[in-house]
This record gives C-alpha cells, sequence and structure tokens, in this order.
C-alpha cells in the first residue's frame, strides 16, 4: 500500500493533520515519530514520519541485540528503533547496577505495518495491507480535546551540594589523569505522575522545536524527546555525526542573542570541550571509514534554538562498503559527546558517580531505510515515563573538565532543563 493525499483534498492543515494522526497512533503499543520541525541545519534534521505497529511484542534479548542489528542491515525494509544507553555493556566490558526505573529495553527495532511520511503539502501512507483510505478516515474522525496534559512534582535524585562535591572528585580524577572530560548527568523524577503523553510531547515540541524531536513508544514506556542532537547518519556510504558541546542561554533582545553568541563561539573552555569531542568522534568514525576519508566539515558552529544557543561541530566520513549499521554502531556507540574521554574510562566514572541509570537518556532513537541509509539522534532534552508505574523522568548533564566551574555546570544543567521544567 502506498497513497498520497493533499492536505487541501483533506481540508486541513498539515500541522492539525499531524496532531490527528498522532492521536490515532497512541492507541497501538508500538510508535515511533520523528520531525525536524522544519528547521534549517546542516544535513538536515529528522525526515517527517510517524509509525505504528499493533504487535505487542517483546524486546531482544540484550546478548542478542547485534544480530538483530545485522539482520535488520540486510533486511532491504524500513525500520524504527531505539538503542539504550545501557547497549554499551554489550560493546564494552562494562555493568550498571543502577535500579531502572522506566523500563526501555537496552535495543529494540520493529518492522511497521503503516507508516506516514510527511511532506509540505501532502502526506504519504505506506502500509503492508491496503486501506490508506480507512486509515484517513479513522484520522479526520478523531476529535482532538485539550485536556491538562499534567503537571508533576519534581525531586532530584542527586541534590544540589552532592552534585557540587561529585564534580569535584570527579576534577580529581582529571587532574590524576583518569580522564579529559567527562559528561556527568543527574535526574529529576515524579512519582505517581498522571500526564497526557501525546499532549505532553506536544507542548515540549513547541516550547522548543528542534531538528531531532520524537515521540516513541514501546508497550508502557513512552519517550517525549525535543533533541537538538544527531548522533550519526548514513547517507549512501557518507557518515555524518555532529556532537554538540558548548551551551549558552538566549538573549532577550537581538543585541543580546549577538553578544551570547559570540561569547560562546569564543569561550576557550567551551572550544577545549568541543574539540575533545570531535577528536575522540574522528577516532570513533574512522573505525568504519575508508583511510583519508575523515574530515571536520563545520568546527564550533553556533546554532540558535528557542532556550539556547549550542556550539556544534559536523565530522564526516566514507563508510567502508563491508559496513553496515551492526558494525558501524560497534565503533561508534555510545557518543562521544554524552560519555567523555577517553570514552571507556569515562564510562565507568560514570556508573561511579551517577545515582541513576541512564536507559534511554543519552542513547538514541531513529530508522532504517530500505536502501540501509540511517538517521539516528541523541536522546537529551527529553522525558521519559512509565504508563504502569506512573514515573515520570528528565535527566540532565554537562561536560566536567579541570576547568569547570561546579556551580557554573549545575546552572547548566538547570538551563537545558528549562524547557521541561516551563511544560510540566
Amino acid at each position: 500500500m502506498q497513497k498520497e493525499f493533499t492536505f487541501s483534498e483533506l481540508n486541513l492543515s498539515s500541522e492539525v493533520f499531524r496532531q490527528k494522526a498522532l492521536r490515532w497512533a497512541e492507541q497501538f503499543p508500538q510508535v515511533a515519530y520523528y520531525t525536524g520541525n522544519s528547521l534549517p541545519y546542516f544535513y538536515q534534521g529528522f525526515e517527517d514520519l510517524l509509525a505504528i505497529s499493533s504487535q505487542k511484542t517483546v524486546p531482544i534479548p540484550a546478548e542478542k541485540a547485534f544480530d538483530h542489528l545485522t539482520l535488520i542491515a540486510n533486511s532491504g525494509k524500513f525500520w524504527c528503533g531505539l538503542l539504550s544507553y545501557d547497549l554499551k555493556n554489550q560493546i564494552e566490558n562494562l555493568q550498571t547496577s543502577r535500579p531502572d526505573f522506566i523500563s526501555f529495553p537496552e535495543a529494540h527495532f520493529f518492522e511497521p505495518e503503516v507508516w506516514f511520511e510527511f511532506k509540505e503539502n501532502s502526506v504519504v501512507i505506506f502500509g503492508k495491507k491496503a486501506g490508506a483510505e480507512q486509515i484517513v478516515d479513522q484520522i479526520l474522525a478523531l476529535q482532538i480535546s485539550e485536556q491538562p496534559s499534567g503537571k508533576a512534582t519534581w525531586q532530584a535524585r542527586t541534590s544540589e551540594a552532592d552534585y557540587l562535591e561529585n564534580v569535584r572528585k570527579i576534577q580529581e580524577h582529571i587532574l590524576e589523569g583518569d580522564a579529559y572530560e567527562l559528561n556527568y548527568t543527574i535526574e529529576f523524577f515524579a512519582e505517581n505522575a498522571i500526564v497526557s503523553q501525546v499532549q505532553l510531547f506536544e507542548k515540549l515540541n513547541k516550547k522548543s522545536p528542534t531538528p531531532f524531536a520524537g515521540f516513541f513508544k514501546l508497550n508502557d514506556s513512552i519517550l517525549m524527546c525535543a533533541s537538538p542532537e544527531r548522533f550519526l547518519k548514513k547517507e549512501g556510504q557518507k557518515l555524518i555525526s555532529q556532537p554538540i558541546k558548548g551551551t549558552i542561554k538566549r538573549g532577550k533582545t537581538p543585541e543580546e542573542d549577538q553578544q551570547l553568541k559570540e561569547q560562546l563561539f569564543n569561550d576557550e573552555k567551551e572550544r577545549a570541550e568541543n574539540l575533545m569531542i570531535v577528536d575522540l568522534v574522528r577516532n570513533d568514525l574512522s573505525r568504519s571509514a575508508e583511510t583519508g576519508t575523515v574530515q571536520v566539515e563545520e568546527l564550533f558552529g553556533i546554532y540558535a534554538f528557542q532556550q539556547v544557543f549550542q556550539m556544534i561541530s559536523t565530522i564526516t566520513a566514507q563508510a567502508k562498503p563491508e559496513e553496515n549499521l551492526a558494525t558501524i554502531l560497534k565503533h561508534t556507540f555510545p557518543m562521544g559527546s554524552m560519555t567523555g574521554a577517553p570514552k571507556i574510562k569515562a564510562m565507568q566514572l560514570i556508573e561511579q558517580y551517577e545515582a541513576h541509570r541512564r536507559g534511554l537518556y543519552s542513547g538514541s532513537i531513529g530508522y532504517v531505510k530500505p536502501n540501509g541509509d540511517f538517521d539516528f539522534n541523541v536522546v537529551i532534552r527529553s522525558l521519559q515515563y512509565n504508563t504502569q508505574t506512573k514515573y515520570l523522568s528528565y535527566k540532565v548533564g554537562s561536560a566536567i573538565t579541570i576547568d569547570s566551574v561546579p556551580e557554573k555546570e549545575y546552572e547548566e544543567c538547570l538551563l537545558k532543563a528549562k524547557a521541561i521544567m516551563e511544560v510540566c
């Protein structure tokens, strides 16, 4: 099945049809929605896609994750999926001991029964069966009723005092040569939270539109994501990674905006952090790349988002012919911007100092096309929710270096969480 409908023939705007389609999709146990929010971005953001499956499947066993990823890479089909940060344990000799309150698996992909490709003036519906007209009729019949999306009573799993003390301890490790940089994160959570997941995602996406936003549902586990960061894209044989390191708030006037933008660009600490991760990504990509093809196409690019300016660099490479999704992920996951350098030691220290299990946070959601191309984000600036336990969570972090001021790092964490705290 493949059928295209123009929004003019449906007598609906693109925005309203998407809202209705996402609410229609919410009834299914597996849902993946990706949007680039029509934002200009180097190598573009996510394509605008919505996919569903009516199968309530059991996620693949962790120890078989890469066998499954190899099958996906060679299947010639369209897939939607997630990669939890804890997938690192299958790549390196690492462990995770913290409790998991959201219950996303280490990796999971599903082949949609129906998926939508949103264009500027139309939507194309694909599926395994006929029935695009019936699906559209069901979507058009839905009434959008705005209910309270939910308000959480947030608790900090790590107190500000403990955070500051841990940053100082991490700096001692850096001084002793254990690491150069460490991405240290903290969790805020709410128990017995009652939220409207799709509506809350829409509020978050409207408050903070980003090029790698998404909504992902796997049975009882929900992700509402407003990520500005790409982990990895494959386009033909070209690999593209765009790590973020460097954050500053937006100004209240155009003049203040310009001043803050220049301040971020010229900040030696932020540039040093960014350069460390650029070097790490270059090394990761080189393991899958043709010799001599790894290059930095943009260094210290400053990008404007609703709440913040971000410093983003773009590294590309030409993949070897034999490389596919599974082998490339083994060489690059998890993303260096969310670990630190050197990567393995940084991940060991993360386990030592963080009081929470990262789970899908600092992992990735994305899609794989039939031709083997793929695009994956970095799961940050996101809410996670379990519909059974009513546990709601968001996590934020920053890069710790020897030059970090602990109090300023804590302020940066709160700045990154601003949009989340304002919508829930």
